[in-house]
């Protein structure tokens, strides 16, 4: 595979960044999120065109997108970066076989760094949630702060959340578009596209709120910009929160924790994990599981302690089960 160079018209002959682009243009054409096409030409420019940019897409072989893999390790890139990095090469080579611009994907060749999946969920305890209330820089943040946190809705939901979307009498946010990386579009998935009860004590902020508001039209965002009704910026948003953080003395977490409080404290009150799912918009029911662990559990703590309990004599069995009787000895 090494050895082979692939004998490609003249007119035909790209480099990776040049066939990375047609690709990401096709992409685009078809429809992709445009988040994605975002993703997609900032791994073509800050790794792909930097390691093998310049090299012609039918003579690259399996060993040179391992070096490209070692120099993205030895830069800090983490396993889950270099695979979308490799995704996207290897799209490049699927594509550039169907033109005719290489014959043959050194990617399939390339063993794929392992993404460790971790388990583990941060969020804030009832304590922690209002002294990040407290130490918000503004009332816009401190409402924002507290919608993340009671109704699970991802930092681009909130975001793009206008007025029209909150139905005051039937007490629910509807979840209808996203702002993510500059874009406006739908939320992230089909099951994204939801409504959310809306408890008392959010309702009143949210109300509170609005009437304090100098944008209040139905199209107006709730959480636009204070003096500007726009959009607010993404990286200022998170740079405050984590200021919050400090000054209330809460421990490190991220913005998107938050949505974790939602998830914890919902399936702590017993929610049902399907409705769960549905408030929370996720496509897969097995995302929505990371919270079962949470969910109150006293019946089955009661059939622990049923089978263990002091209770039990020595002589205990299963109700069920089949007692053996000693046979009479005459």
């Amino acid at each position: 595979m090494d050895a082979e160079t692939a004998s490609v018209p003249m007119g035909d002959r790209f480099t990776v960044a040049q066939a990375g682009e047609r690709l990401i243009d096709q992409l685009e054409l078809y429809g992709l999120r445009p988040t994605t096409i975002t993703v997609y030409r900032s791994l073509l420019r800050t790794h792909l065109g930097r390691h093998l940019g310049e090299r012609e897409l039918a003579r690259v072989t399996p060993n040179e997108v391992e070096r490209m893999v070692a120099a993205m390790r030895r830069g800090g890139a983490g396993p889950k970066l270099i695979n979308n990095a490799l995704t996207l090469l290897g799209q490049t080579f699927d594509h550039g076989i169907d033109k005719g611009s290489c014959r043959a994907n050194p990617v399939r060749h390339v063993r794929r760094p392992r993404v460790e999946r971790s388990n583990e969920i941060r969020y804030l305890d009832q304590a922690e949630l209002e002294a990040l209330l407290r130490a918000a820089d503004s009332d816009t943040d401190r409402v924002l702060f507290l919608t993340a946190a009671m109704t699970g809705l991802r930092q681009g939901e909130l975001l793009g959340l206008q007025w029209r979307d909150i139905d005051w009498l039937a007490g629910k946010l509807r979840v209808r578009r996203s702002y993510v990386r500059g874009h406006w579009g739908p939320p992230k998935s089909r099951r994204a596209t939801r409504a959310v009860p809306m408890a008392d004590r959010l309702a009143g902020e949210l109300d509170r709120h609005h009437k304090a508001s100098s944008y209040k039209a139905d199209d107006d965002l709730v959480f636009g910009h204070p003096q500007r009704g726009t959009v607010l910026d993404h990286s200022d948003l998170v740079r405050r929160f984590k200021r919050a953080l400090r000054t209330g003395g809460v421990r490190e977490v991220r913005f998107h924790d938050l949505r974790h409080t939602f998830g914890t404290r919902m399936a702590a009150a017993g929610v049902p994990m399907r409705t769960l799912q549905e408030w929370m918009g996720h496509r897969d029911f097995k995302t929505t599981l990371i919270y079962a662990d949470y969910a109150p559990s006293g019946q089955e703590a009661g059939l622990v302690e049923r089978a263990f309990g002091q209770e039990l004599g020595p002589n205990w069995a299963p109700a069920s089960a089949e007692v053996e009787r000693p046979t009479d000895p005459r």
